[in-house]
C-alpha cells in the first residue's frame, strides 16, 4: 500500500470496472467470445450490424450479472431496458455501442475490502450489462510507414460494467477495493479476471477538494489494467490538480490515459456527459425481463462468498481481517488453506505458511497458487514437525525446498538429510562452550547489559550445529553458562 497525503486536500475517487463475462458467445450474437484469435475472424454480421441482422441477448451473460447483484446485496431489476449509446470510434463499426441507461439490471450493492487491516465497504451505484467495441493497434508497419488497424475481434464482447459511488479517498483504498472486485468476479466464476488481456479494466473518476468543500470537477483516466498502475495514476492526478488550483488555474472535466514510463496521465479528450451520448432505447431489443424464480435459482446456486468465509476464518480459527482477506482472496487460496487445516495444522501456522514462504515461492517462480507443488498434505505435515520441534524454523525451510522440488514425505526428507533438531543437553552444552570459548567479546558484552549479544551467540551455535539445535534450550544453555 503507498504512503500517498497530499496535505490540505481530500481526493474523491470513484472506480467504473469493466469486466468481461465468461460466456461462450457475444452479447448479442452467436460469434465466440474468445481472445488471441487471427484479427478480425470472430466479429459476425450482427456484431458489425450489417442489414438485415438483429442482436438477440445473451442469456449467459445476463445470469452472470444477476450472479454478480446478488453477491453485492444490490437490487436485480425485474425489467430493466438496453439503449444505445451513439458515439464514434474507428474500432466501434456500428457508429453506437449497446449498453444500459436509464435502467440497470444491478442497482445499488457493496463490495467489502480491507485497507491496512481495516475492514470497509464501498457502495455501488449500478452494474450494467454492455458490449465491447473493437482494438485499435497502433505502430503497424504499411508500405514502409506507421499505420494503424482495427481489430473487431473483441466488438461485442459482453461486459458488466460496475460503477461504485465516488467514496474512495486515496490511492492505496481504489487500489485495495479494485483487488477486492477482481477477486469476486472471478470467485463467482463470471470473468477469468486476466489484466493483461483486458478481461478487468477500470476507468478512475479523480477530483480533488478542500476538507468539507463540494466536489471538485473529475477527470477520467482510461483503461486502467493494473492495480499499481492505477495506483500511481490517481496519485499522480490528484497531485497535478491540486497544484493546477494552487496555481490559479481551473481543473477541466477531461479523459486522460496514463502514461507508465513517464508515469503521468495526459490529455485524451474532452469529457462527455451522459446527454451527448444521446442515449435512446434500442429499438432492437425488447425490455430484459427477469423472473423472480430465476433470481431464486441463481441465489440458491452461489457458493460461500468471500467476505463470508472471511468472516468465518476470524471467528473460527482467530485470524485477522487481513489474513482472513489475504486467504479468501481465490477459491484456491481458501481452499488450498482449509486442506492444510483438514489435515491437522493450525490456523494461524498454516496461515503464515501460505503467507510467506509459500508466497514467495510462487512468486519467485511466477506460478499460480492452483500450480503449487506443495500439497496441502504435506505442508500440514511440515508444520506439524516445526511445532513438536523436530525441526527449526531453518530447517523447515529446507524441507520445504525438498516439497517444492518434487520429493515428498516429511519425515523421510527430514531423516534422508539428518534434520532433525538437537535437544541433547550434553551435545548443546558441548556447542556452547566452544562458542563462548571462541567469541569472548560478545560475552563481554552480554555481561555488560548488551542484549543484542546474547543473539549473536545463539546464532553461532545455530551455525555450528548446522541449524539442528533448539535454539530456546541453546539461549537457557547460554545464560546458565554466562552468569552461572
Amino acid at each position: 500500500m503507498s504512503s500517498f497525503a497530499l496535505p490540505g486536500w481530500e481526493v474523491v475517487i470513484g472506480l467504473e470496472t469493466h469486466v468481461q463475462l465468461s460466456t461462450a458467445s457475444k452479447m448479442f450474437s452467436d460469434a465466440p467470445n474468445l481472445f488471441g484469435r487471427e484479427p478480425n475472424r470472430l466479429a459476425s454480421a450482427v456484431d458489425l450490424a450489417l442489414p438485415g441482422t438483429l442482436p438477440v441477448a445473451n442469456r449467459g451473460a445476463v445470469e452472470r450479472a444477476i450472479r454478480f447483484g446478488l453477491a453485492v446485496g444490490a437490487v436485480v431489476a425485474p425489467m430493466s431496458v438496453f439503449a444505445r449509446k451513439n458515439y464514434f470510434y474507428p474500432d466501434l463499426p456500428k457508429g453506437y455501442q449497446i449498453s444500459q441507461f436509464e435502467i440497470p439490471v444491478v442497482q445499488g450493492g457493496k463490495v467489502p475490502y480491507v485497507v491496512d487491516g481495516e475492514a470497509r465497504e464501498a457502495q455501488l451505484t449500478r452494474a450494467h450489462l454492455e458490449e465491447d467495441a473493437g482494438k485499435s493497434v497502433h505502430g503497424l508497419d504499411w508500405g514502409g510507414q506507421g499505420a494503424t488497424g482495427i481489430d473487431l475481434n473483441r466488438a461485442g464482447t459482453p461486459l458488466l460494467e460496475i460503477v461504485s459511488e465516488p467514496v474512495l479517498r486515496s490511492p492505496g483504498e481504489a487500489s485495495a477495493y479494485a483487488r477486492a472486485l477482481h477477486a469476486l468476479v472471478m470467485w463467482l466464476d463470471i470473468c477469468d479476471g486476466n489484466l493483461q488481456e483486458g478481461s478487468f479494466r477500470c476507468d478512475a473518476n479523480v477530483s480533488v477538494r478542500r476538507p468539507g468543500a463540494a466536489l471538485g470537477t473529475r477527470c477520467e483516466i482510461k483503461n486502467l489494467n493494473s492495480f499499481r498502475f492505477l495506483e500511481r495514476a490517481i496519485e499522480f492526478e490528484a497531485r497535478r490538480q491540486a497544484e493546477l488550483i494552487e496555481d490559479g488555474g481551473t481543473v477541466r472535466q477531461e479523459t486522460r490515459l496514463f502514461d507508465p514510463d513517464r508515469g503521468e496521465t495526459r490529455t485524451m479528450r474532452t469529457k462527455e456527459d451522459s446527454h451527448d451520448y444521446r442515449y435512446f432505447p434500442d429499438p432492437d431489443l425488447p425490455p430484459l425481463l427477469i423472473e423472480p424464480a430465476w433470481v431464486e435459482r441463481v441465489r440458491a446456486e452461489l457458493p460461500e462468498l468471500p467476505a463470508q468465509m472471511a468472516g468465518r476464518f476470524e471467528r473460527e480459527h482467530g485470524l485477522s481481517a487481513a489474513d482472513a482477506a489475504y486467504l479468501t482472496q481465490s477459491r484456491a487460496h481458501a481452499g488450498y488453506f482449509e486442506a492444510c487445516l483438514a489435515a491437522g495444522a493450525p490456523a494461524k501456522p498454516a496461515a503464515n505458511w501460505i503467507m510467506g514462504e509459500l508466497a514467495a515461492a510462487l512468486n519467485r517462480e511466477e506460478l499460480e497458487l492452483a500450480r503449487c507443488p506443495v500439497p496441502a498434505a504435506e505442508l500440514a505435515a511440515l508444520i506439524a514437525r516445526q511445532a513438536d520441534g523436530t525441526l527449526s524454523g531453518k530447517t523447515a525451510r529446507e524441507v520445504f525446498a525438498a516439497l517444492w522440488q518434487g520429493e515428498r514425505g516429511v519425515d523421510a526428507i527430514i531423516d534422508a538429510r539428518g534434520l532433525r533438531q538437537i535437544h541433547d543437553a550434553s551435545a548443546i552444552a558441548d556447542a556452547v562452550a566452544a562458542v563462548l570459548a571462541a567469541n569472548p567479546k560478545n560475552v563481554e558484552e552480554f555481561r555488560a547489559g548488551k542484549a543484542k549479544a546474547l543473539n549473536a551467540l545463539v546464532g553461532q551455535v545455530m551455525k555450528a550445529t548446522g541449524g539442528r539445535a533448539n535454539p530456546q534450550q541453546v539461549g537457557e544453555a547460554l545464560r546458565a553458562a554466562i552468569e552461572g
